[in-house]
């Protein structure tokens, strides 16, 4: 289903809209690379994203332009009829959805984007030019990794750079902030800080239970001789500050007090040595940014996150209800995540950097 090669020799104005969750943004910059490498400069792509996501793709070389889009907007940010005019204006040849709405793809029709390329979901087959048809097992749509799903797109239009590597760029604004916190919450400088990624804004069932958070933390510091930091979105604050008094050590801080945005966590995830995550924004953020990375899931399945470039320990336990998709647990019990032990937990992060060790070694 390649665009014809006529038709890819005028093609110089694209416009991509881009998914609206960080980790989603995250794992398609491998996507993103690739577009870059088929449409080299003069060409011009412009990258359509939710305005809270901008930090994350501060400094990534691939854009040209970023227009920032809310569809509630009523401030600086493109509204849909602002998004649509401005569409109009610059005369898009390529829409490339990276989403799966309808409503994205109404926009870029409204746009008059010559052509108009994503998944036929949603209703939205009619107003695309070139669609792709992800892979059903009758009417329901298989797992697959969402990192080959949004490569899937750049391999239909001819693109050859496919790796799946995930790539986010650090800004030196943004290292100075965080070296900044390092000396506020007096954390130690020779890497070994372990990060704790505790939030997940998709829905409760994604959560750990703070105290073992706290336990894991004390074994941590204890035992493996590395200060921890409690890496938490605004909404977490509370849980964060949790986290760091029911561990009882002074080794335990959090960037809860900071001022919170995406590029400052970004920037301290990159200092960080390793991290435990719940599936969440920023555990997406520290496996782009090259860290281990050990994963907790319960409600959620690990195989959209599955990438063979990302040093990824994925725990989730053989139980009837697992993966079951639902933000509140639907039995009451979260057993999901709370059978999920520190002890756990504990054993698969020594695993982890036992591995990364060997690793360096070898390299």
């Amino acid at each position: 289903m390649l665009l014809e090669t006529a038709r890819h020799e005028t093609i110089q104005r694209i416009a991509v809209f881009l998914p609206n969750w960080v980790g989603d943004v995250v794992m398609a910059t491998p996507t993103l690379r690739a577009l870059r490498a088929r449409y080299p400069r003069p060409a011009q792509i412009m990258g359509i994203l939710r305005p809270h996501l901008a930090e994350l793709l501060d400094g990534a070389p691939w854009l040209d332009e970023l227009w920032l889009f809310d569809p509630r907007a009523a401030g600086p940010h493109f509204g849909r009829w602002g998004l649509v005019r401005a569409m109009r204006r610059r005369g898009i040849d390529l829409a490339v959805l990276l989403t799966n709405s309808f409503h994205t793809a109404l926009l870029a029709r409204l746009g008059k984007a010559a052509e108009r390329l994503g998944y036929a979901r949603g209703f939205r087959s009619f107003l695309l030019t070139k669609r792709l048809h992800p892979p059903r097992v009758g009417r329901r749509i298989l797992a697959m990794p969402m990192v080959d799903y949004y490569l899937a797109i750049a391999e239909s239009l001819g693109c050859t750079h496919l790796s799946q590597r995930l790539e986010l760029h650090v800004t030196e604004n943004e290292r100075q902030q965080a070296c900044d916190v390092w000396k506020r919450l007096g954390l130690r400088k020779d890497g070994r800080v372990i990060a704790f990624t505790i939030g997940a804004a998709w829905g409760p069932s994604k959560l750990w239970p703070t105290e073992y958070f706290a336990e894991l933390a004390r074994r941590v510091v204890d035992t493996l001789d590395c200060d921890v930091l409690v890496v938490c979105g605004p909404q977490e604050r509370l849980l964060a500050r949790q986290v760091v008094t029911a561990a009882r050590r002074l080794e335990v801080a959090t960037i809860a007090d900071e001022t919170m945005t995406l590029g400052l966590v970004k920037a301290c995830l990159e200092q960080c040595l390793a991290a435990v995550c719940t599936d969440s924004g920023p555990r997406h953020i520290a496996a782009a940014l090259g860290k281990p990375v050990l994963t907790l899931f319960g409600p959620t399945s690990p195989v959209w996150v599955e990438n063979p470039t990302v040093q990824a320990v994925d725990l989730q336990l053989p139980l009837d209800c697992a993966g079951c998709y639902r933000r509140r647990c639907p039995l009451g019990h979260h057993r999901c995540m709370r059978d999920l032990t520190p002890d756990i937990v504990y054993q698969k992060v020594l695993e982890m950097l036992q591995r990364r060790q060997a690793l360096r070694r070898a390299a």
